[in-house]
């Protein structure tokens, strides 16, 4: 596996440049980072006394990966999960926060854990997730990743402004569904024609 700075240059590569969508409720954001997050960190890199869009424009893709490092790894306690892993619990981290950690949770329980989906990466969720692993790795991955998926069809589903992010206008797979098969084994990933097929519904 990378090293975690390695994935988070992954990671800032992955989201790309300066972005200001007025259906994102992230907000401004470069190389996935908000400016609602830099706020939080006191990030004023322009010196004014104010963190603002033009604070997201200069920053660079190192400060990124640094802000992604510490605060959406090692504060969370991501370091503490398996090997497997830790790349697409990152990821999701910093693409949705909590809900990363939420999405793991649940999807143990569902394997038979006794775990409270409550969004933090303390010692009962690492060793439940550890007891997983132990039996394949791997398909704990998969698992995680068809989760991930999972949950961003649901949050288009119920929040039409989002679904271009979840389809492409072309109604092949948007960024969110690209993003999230990354980090899933090609045998387990959509055809064009079942994600089409399970995004038929939608208006």
């Amino acid at each position: 596996m990378p090293d975690v700075t390695e994935i988070a240059r992954q990671i800032v590569a992955r989201e790309g440049g300066y972005v200001n969508d007025p259906d994102d409720p992230g907000g401004a954001t470069k190389y996935g980072v908000t400016q609602a997050t830099m706020a939080r960190l006191g990030l004023d890199l322009t010196g004014d006394g104010r963190t603002t869009a033009a604070d997201v424009r200069a920053l660079t893709r190192d400060r990124a990966a640094d802000i992604f490092v510490e605060h959406y790894f090692r504060r969370p306690g991501l370091a503490g999960l398996p090997e497997a892993l830790q790349p697409p619990v990152f990821d999701m981290y910093v693409n949705a926060g909590a809900n990363a950690v939420k999405i793991l949770q649940r999807l143990l329980g569902e394997m038979g854990e006794d775990l409270v989906a409550d969004g933090v990466c303390g010692r009962l969720t690492c060793a439940a997730a550890a007891r997983a692993a132990a039996r394949d790795p791997g398909l704990l991955a998969d698992a995680y990743g068809i989760a991930r998926r999972n949950y961003y069809y649901r949050l288009a589903e119920d929040r039409p402004a989002l679904r271009k992010f979840a389809r492409r206008r072309d109604g092949g797979k948007g960024g969110w569904i690209v993003r999230a098969e990354e980090f899933i084994s090609p045998r387990f990933r959509l055809s064009e024609a079942e994600h089409r097929e399970r995004t038929a519904s939608w208006a």
